[in-house]
C-alpha cells in the first residue's frame, strides 16, 4: 500500500511539531524518519497511525483519503518503543489479541485465528514460547512478539516507532538484521521512526531527515550520507569534525590554516564558511605531503573495533581534531600517544553562509 502525506502541520499550545511536511512512500519500501528528539518523527508516525490528526493537510494510502479515520479502521500495525504487551496475557494470546476484537462478522474462527498466531510466531522465531508471559522474556524477544501482533491483522501499512532503542547494543543489531531479512520476506509498506543513523542507514531503502517538523533531506542511505544537502545533514549524519572560518579563495581559513574544499555547497559570496570532514577521511602521515597539511601531535588512541580513532591536538584550532584510521596503518606508522604527525583535510566538504546547527 502506498502513503501520501500532503502539507501535514500539527501544533501544540505553540509549538510546531510539523511544518507543512508532505512526502510519499511507494508500496513495499521499508523508510527510515531519522532526526533528533522532538524534530516530529513520532507525530508524523501517530497521524499516519490515525492516532493523531493534523491541523492541516490530509494522509491517502492507497489513494484513499484516511485523514479523519480512526486508527482500528485504518488496517495499519503499529510497534511501540516499549512492546506495549499485556501483562496477564501470554504470547499466544498477546499476538491473538487484534484478531480476537474485530467485530464479529469481521473476526476468524477460533482455528483460524490459532493457524494465524502459529504462523506469525514461527514467523518471529518465538514459536517456543506460547505460553510464556512478558515478564518472562527478554527486552528483544518481547519485540518480536510486538511485531508478530502488528503484523497478526495483516495491515497494509506497518509502523514503527523506535522499536529497538529499549535494547542493548548487540541486541539491536542482531534485530536490525533480523528485521530487514523480515521485510524482504513479507514487503509490507514500513515506516520506522530513529534517531540512530547507523540504523537507519543499514535498514531502510529511503532515509527522510527531519529537523524541527521540516524535511531536509530525502533519498536512498547512499544518497543522504554521500551527497547531505546541507550542514544539518552532515552534521546529524555521523561522526563530523566542524571547522568554522572565514572563506579565502574557496577554502575555509581556520586560524593560519586554510582547508581545502574538495566540494563546496552554498552561496559563492558569503565571507563565512563551515569545512566538515569525517574522521575516517582524515589523512595521517609520518612525513608531509602536501603544503596544506598541518602539524599536530596525538593526545590519545582508541580502539574502535577494526578502525582505531585518534584524537589530535594542532595549534590554531579550538578543539581536538579526531580521525579514524585501519589498524593495520597504525601499526604499520607505529603511533604512540604524543607522536608528531601531518594531518591531510584535503577531503573536507565546505558549506558556505552561517548554519546553524
Amino acid at each position: 500500500m502506498s502513503i501520501e502525506i500532503k502539507h501535514v502541520t500539527k501544533r501544540y499550545a505553540g509549538y510546531t511539531a510539523l511544518d507543512n511536511i508532505s512526502l510519499n512512500v511507494d508500496t513495499g519500501d521499508l523508510v527510515a524518519l531519522l532526526g533528533p528528539s522532538g524534530c516530529g518523527k513520532t507525530t508524523l508516525l501517530r497521524i499516519i497511525a490515525g492516532l493523531d490528526t493534523p491541523d492541516s493537510g490530509s494522509i491517502f494510502l492507497e489513494e484513499r483519503d484516511t485523514t479523519g479515520i480512526p486508527a482500528r479502521e485504518k488496517n495499519v500495525g503499529f510497534v511501540f518503543q516499549h512492546y506495549a504487551l499485556f501483562r496477564h496475557l501470554n504470547v499466544f494470546d498477546n499476538v491473538a489479541f487484534g484478531l480476537r476484537v474485530r467485530p464479529s462478522q469481521t473476526r476468524p474462527s477460533k482455528n483460524e485465528i490459532r493457524d494465524r498466531v502459529v504462523y506469525l510466531l514461527k514467523l518471529v522465531q518465538m514459536e517456543w514460547a506460547v505460553k510464556r508471559y512478558p515478564s518472562q522474556l527478554s527486552g528483544g524477544q518481547r519485540q518480536r512478539v510486538a511485531l508478530a501482533r502488528a503484523l497478526a491483522v495483516n495491515p497494509k501499512v506497518l509502523l514503527l516507532d523506535e522499536p529497538f532503542s529499549a535494547l542493548d547494543a548487540k541486541v539491536r543489531q542482531e534485530l536490525r538484521r533480523w528485521l530487514r531479512k523480515l521485510h524482504d520476506d513479507i514487503h509490507v509498506t514500513s515506516i520506522f521512526v530513529t534517531h540512530d543513523q547507523e540504523e537507519a542507514l543499514e535498514l531502510a531503502d529511503r532515509i527522510v531527515v527531519i529537523n524541527k517538523g521540516r524535511i531536509e533531506q530525502q533519498g536512498s542511505p547512499q544518497e543522504v550520507y554521500d551527497h547531505p544537502a546541507n550542514a544539518f545533514v552532515y552534521n546529524f549524519l555521523g561522526n563530523v569534525n566542524v571547522f568554522h572560518g572565514r572563506l579565502r579563495d574557496g577554502k575555509v581559513l581556520v586560524g593560519d590554516h586554510l582547508i581545502e574544499a574538495g566540494k563546496r555547497i552554498g552561496h559563492h559570496e558569503a565571507e563565512h564558511g563551515q569545512a566538515f570532514i569525517r574522521p575516517h577521511e582524515i589523512g595521517i602521515s609520518r612525513i608531509r605531503s602536501g603544503k596544506n597539511d598541518i602539524v599536530g601531535f596525538i593526545r590519545d588512541i582508541r580502539l574502535m573495533g577494526g578502525q582505531i580513532g585518534l584524537e589530535l591536538e594542532t595549534a590554531g584550532f579550538d578543539k581536538p581534531i579526531e580521525a579514524e584510521i585501519p589498524r593495520e596503518t597504525w601499526r604499520n606508522l607505529e603511533l604512540s600517544r604524543g607522536d608528531e604527525v601531518f594531518i591531510t583535510l584535503d577531503r573536507a566538504t565546505v558549506f558556505t553562509g552561517d548554519y546553524v546547527i
